[in-house]
């Protein structure tokens, strides 16, 4: 249809102050729709059955776990190809230990409903210092600069390593909705990967605008029998050295080397 010249005009005018009245200016009208991608299996390994998996970094050739539930929580070294577990450091009750990060020489491990942040030295698992936040600890990674953390909300937190303080947060939506449920967390060059709890759903998320750009399906990556006892999909780690990920859950017999695509 043709639209004259002032009419148009009067359009845009009309749709710039609507966006202007409705605080839109940094994001879309319409939101896109994000991209649907696969979680594309290229390898299977074995995975420690008892493992409560909360958290998953892949450094220097090992897994570094963070594994839950109070009694049985623990920081782990793991060796992927056996899954042997080379190294494990207990934590201690109250404490339900969740995501995990590194910084340098240095891990953080969150704890769910204590406020409580874990510091460890990486290369040998003692335990170094201690940091605290409000709320609940879910996810956890680092961009290189900064600690982005999950509460289970909405919302990402953007906060300072050497002292946890908030820097910014970062409100999460798919096509314009809150998207909550937000868990383990990985960090990849200026997006946030995320599991959503209780889904085989894996989201990328911009994490200076909170957009939902790719939802990613992980179902069906066990078998019915191998399904048996498991809880959810958790954990996400990535490998830069082929631009893959390491991707498990909580009580899963398996870790899959996956590719993300079409």
């Amino acid at each position: 249809m043709r639209v004259h010249g002032f009419v148009a005009a009067a359009l845009v005018a009309g749709l710039g102050v609507v966006a202007w009245c409705m605080g839109t200016v940094d994001q879309p009208l319409f939101p896109t729709s994000p991209a649907a991608l696969k979680a594309r299996v290229l390898r299977a390994y074995p995975h420690d059955r008892s493992a409560f998996t909360q958290g998953l970094i892949w450094r220097d050739g090992l897994l570094y776990e963070s594994t839950g539930l109070v009694g049985r929580s623990s920081l782990r070294k793991v060796e992927l190809a056996t899954g042997a577990v080379r190294q494990q450091v207990p934590v201690p009750a109250p404490y339900f230990a969740e995501g995990l990060a590194d910084v340098g020489n240095r891990l953080f491990q969150l704890t769910w409903q204590h406020g409580r942040v874990l510091v460890y030295d990486k290369n040998t698992l003692g335990r170094v210092g201690e940091l605290s936040y409000e709320g609940e600890g879910w996810g956890l990674c680092h961009d290189g600069r900064a600690l982005v953390m999950s509460d289970g909300g909405d919302q990402l937190t953007v906060r300072a390593p050497d002292t946890f303080d908030v820097i910014r947060t970062v409100s999460v939506t798919m096509e314009g909705r809150p998207l909550g449920r937000l868990n383990e967390l990985e960090c990849v060059g200026g997006d946030v990967y995320a599991n959503v709890w209780t889904t085989d759903t894996i989201v990328r998320i911009d994490v200076k605008t909170g957009a939902v750009t790719a939802r990613i399906d992980a179902s069906g990556l066990l078998t019915p029998a191998e399904s048996v006892g498991t809880d959810v999909l958790n954990g996400i780690a990535y490998d830069p050295a082929d631009q893959t990920f390491l991707i498990t859950g909580k009580l899963w017999p398996k870790v899959f080397r996956v590719r993300f695509g079409a």
